[in-house]
C-alpha cells in the first residue's frame, strides 16, 4: 500500500480531496508533465481517497449498460490525443482494440469504461493514498496570510488515528451525493440507485422474494433500475412512478451536444446571469431527467408483448407521485397518487429504490474552516475563477479547486465526464502557472 508524505517539512503543491475520474485525470496531467521536467520543477501531488480502491458507480455497473459519451471524451484525449493513458491504448494493452473498432460504437460498455478507470488509476498509483477520508481542511496562518492548508485525514491503518498533511491548493473533487425526497427513510427495502447492484445481488443470495419493486424517478438511471430488476426478478411486478407522462428521450443531437464543447464552457462562464439560466434551461434534456431512446423502446417493446401474452410484470405509473411510505413486518405499504385525479393507490411492496438523482456536496461542509475563505455571489453561490480555482479572500494566498458544483459557473459539464480531461488540463496549468508566481516558502511556526 502506497502512503503520501505527511511529515512536517513536507508541503504539497497539491492534495486532491477524493480520487474519481476528475482528479484521476489531474493526476494523469501532472505525472505526464513531472516526467518530462527537471525536478525541482514537478507538482509535488497527492490524493487522498475515502473508498479502499478506485472505484466509479459501483452500483450501477450493469452487464450490458453502456456509456452515455463518447470513448475518445476518455480521462486525456481532448487534452492530449498523444497520451498513452488514452481509452485507446488500454484497448490495445487489452489486445481488444480490433474487436471494438468491430463493433463500430463510441459508446464502450459501461463496465469497460470502469475497468479502464481502475487500469489508468494503477498507473499512478503512488500519487494516492485510499482508505484516507479527509475529516477537515483548515488554514495555516503565517505573517497575516493563508498560505497552504492543513488537510486531515483518517490512517488507512487505523480510522482512529488522524493524520495532517500540508498542501499549497487543494483540488475538491467528491462527487455527488445520492439525493432523496425529504422525509426518505433508508432500510433494507428502501434505497438509492447507486446501491442497485450490490442490494440485487444481496437479496438473490438470501433466496428473498420479490412480488414487486417499486422505481421512483424519470431519467436514465430510473429507467436502467426498472428493466434491470425486471430482468433480474422473472417473476416480479416492476411499477415505476414517475410525475411524468413518459420517459423523455435523451437529446444528443449534433448541435445540442455542443454544449459540451470545451469553448462552451467560455462562453457559459462569461455570458450574463439570465443568459447562463437559459443555456442551462434550454438544454437540461441533453443529461437531466432523460433516457436513452434505445431504452424508452425496449421498454415499451416489452410492456407490449406482456400485454399481449397477458402476463404484464411492468408497469408505467406515470403523473404520479409516492404521498407516503409505510413499512410493515413483509415488506411497504406505498401510497402512489395519480395527479390529475389525486386517485390514490396502495401498493404493496417488497422494495423501493429511490432514482431520485445526485446534488453537490456543500464545500463548507467538505472544507471545514476553509470554506468560509471563499467568497459567495448575491445568491450565496460560490465565486469560482476560469480556471476552476474558488475566490478567496484577499488575505489567502494558498488555492482552492473544484471538479464539480460549478455548474452555476462554468455550465452543464461541470459534473460531467465529457469535459473531464479538459478541465483537468486547465487545472493542472493554473497551479503550473501558480507555482511559478509564488516560489515555495519554508514552513515556520503557524499563527
Amino acid at each position: 500500500m502506497n502512503t503520501l508524505h505527511s511529515e512536517p517539512d513536507t508541503i504539497y503543491d497539491v492534495l486532491g480531496i477524493g480520487f474519481g475520474p476528475s482528479n484521476l485525470a489531474l493526476a494523469i496531467a501532472i505525472q505526464e508533465r513531472n516526467e518530462q521536467v527537471p525536478p525541482d520543477e514537478r507538482i509535488h501531488a497527492g490524493f487522498l481517497e475515502k473508498q479502499p480502491r478506485f472505484g466509479w458507480h459501483r452500483g450501477m455497473l450493469i452487464d450490458d449498460a453502456t456509456m452515455q459519451v463518447s470513448f475518445l471524451k476518455d480521462l486525456v484525449t481532448m487534452r492530449d490525443p498523444t497520451s498513452d493513458f488514452s481509452f485507446l491504448c488500454y484497448l490495445r494493452e487489452q489486445g481488444r482494440l480490433v474487436d471494438f473498432l468491430n463493433q463500430k460504437t463510441l459508446f464502450p460498455l459501461r463496465i469497460e469504461f470502469h475497468d479502464y478507470f481502475e487500469w489508468a488509476a494503477a498507473r499512478v498509483d503512488t500519487l494516492v493514498e485510499y482508505s484516507a477520508e479527509v475529516v477537515s481542511v483548515e488554514p495555516v496562518t503565517v505573517e497575516g496570510e493563508v498560505r497552504w492548508f492543513e488537510v486531515v485525514s483518517r490512517d488507512p491503518a487505523d480510522a482512529e488515528r488522524l493524520i495532517v498533511r500540508r498542501a499549497h491548493n487543494v483540488c475538491v473533487a467528491t462527487g455527488m451525493e445520492p439525493h432523496l425526497p425529504p422525509g426518505t427513510v433508508l432500510s433494507d427495502r428502501v434505497w438509492h440507485n447507486s446501491e442497485l447492484m450490490p442490494r440485487v445481488a444481496e437479496l438473490a443470495g438470501r433466496n428473498a422474494p420479490v412480488r414487486r419493486a417499486v422505481v421512483l424517478g424519470a431519467g436514465q438511471s430510473a429507467a436502467e433500475a426498472v428493466d434491470y430488476l425486471h430482468r433480474s426478478f422473472p417473476d416480479a411486478e416492476i411499477c415505476s412512478v414517475f410525475s411524468k407522462y413518459g420517459y423523455t428521450p435523451a437529446d444528443d443531437s449534433p448541435f445540442a451536444n455542443r454544449i459540451f464543447d470545451p469553448e462552451a464552457v467560455d462562453i457559459y462562464y462569461n455570458a450574463p446571469r439570465g443568459v447562463k439560466q437559459s443555456l442551462f434551461d434550454y438544454h437540461r434534456s441533453t443529461n437531466y431527467s432523460v433516457v436513452d431512446m434505445e431504452l424508452i423502446e425496449a421498454l415499451s417493446r416489452t410492456m407490449y408483448q406482456e400485454k399481449v401474452q397477458g402476463q404484464q410484470r411492468l408497469r408505467m405509473l406515470n403523473v404520479s407521485r409516492i404521498r407516503e411510505v409505510e413499512p410493515r413486518e413483509d415488506g411497504l405499504d406505498i401510497t402512489v397518487e395519480y395527479l390529475p385525479t389525486g386517485e390514490r393507490e396502495v401498493l404493496g411492496a417488497d422494495l423501493l429504490v429511490h432514482a431520485t438523482g445526485y446534488r453537490p456536496q456543500d464545500i463548507g461542509e467538505r472544507l471545514g474552516g476553509v470554506g468560509k475563505l471563499c467568497l459567495r455571489d448575491e445568491e450565496d453561490a460560490i465565486l469560482v475563477g476560469r480556471d476552476h480555482r474558488v475566490v478567496t479572500a484577499p488575505h489567502v494566498v494558498a488555492g482552492v479547486y473544484l471538479q464539480g458544483g460549478t455548474e452555476h459557473t462554468h455550465g452543464i459539464t461541470s459534473t460531467l465526464l465529457s469535459n473531464t480531461a479538459v478541465r483537468a488540463g486547465e487545472i493542472h496549468e493554473s497551479l503550473v502557472a501558480t507555482r511559478a508566481a509564488n516560489a515555495p516558502v519554508a514552513a515556520p511556526s503557524a499563527v
